[in-house]
């Protein structure tokens, strides 16, 4: 299982919810996670495509090509003005 955690209130407003679980059966992108889950986090792909995602996984500044497998947490960010490019957020 993959711990999504959403963070910002145009995440958290497009998907319903700050945190939601994918079973995953093995190792792959989170690009790839996201379009395997349409049904629920289909909303996320228009932020995905504008490059308006920010992602860590376990506490790792990632991407869309980062490996996600059972067990990790992913945080999202929203990312509203992709010209900083993440420089005014931090990684926990």
């Amino acid at each position: 299982m993959v711990t999504l955690l959403l963070f910002g209130e145009t995440l958290r407003q497009a998907l319903g919810a700050s945190e939601f679980q994918c079973e995953v059966s093995e190792p792959m992108t989170f690009k790839a996670l996201l379009e395997r889950n349409q049904d629920h986090l289909g909303v996320l792909l228009p932020f995905m495509n504008k490059g308006e995602l920010l992602i860590t996984v376990n506490r790792k500044v990632g991407g869309l090509d980062s490996k996600v497998k059972d067990g990790d947490t992913v945080k999202l960010t929203h990312q509203f003005n992709p010209v900083h490019d993440g420089a005014m957020w931090q990684n926990p």
